[in-house]
């Protein structure tokens, strides 16, 4: 049996990280105190997913658990992408 995805859903969150990338940075999705140099901060990823689906249309239908968690495979997916991008023009 297929993924079930809500590109809705999908389109909302890519746009909701985006912006939250252009203003904050790729720090911010970072934890700071961390004993790895470069880890994700789960809470920033759930932010983006929880504002997605705040403002999400209440016509819409809740989106199923499955959808939700592809949305956030991909949000940490693009941060590692562009984690490893920045540690590469670093020279780390």
């Amino acid at each position: 049996m297929g993924d079930i995805i809500d590109l809705t859903l999908l389109t909302d969150v890519r746009r909701y990280f985006q912006k939250l990338l252009e203003a904050r940075g790729l720090p911010y999705f970072l934890q700071k105190e961390s004993k790895r140099l470069f880890q994700i901060e789960p809470a920033r990823v759930e932010l983006v997913l929880r504002t997605a689906l705040r403002m999400r249309d209440p016509a819409l239908p809740k989106p199923p658990p499955q959808a939700i968690e592809h949305c956030r495979q991909e949000i940490r997916r693009e941060l590692i992408r562009r984690v490893a991008n920045a540690m590469l023009q670093t020279g780390l």
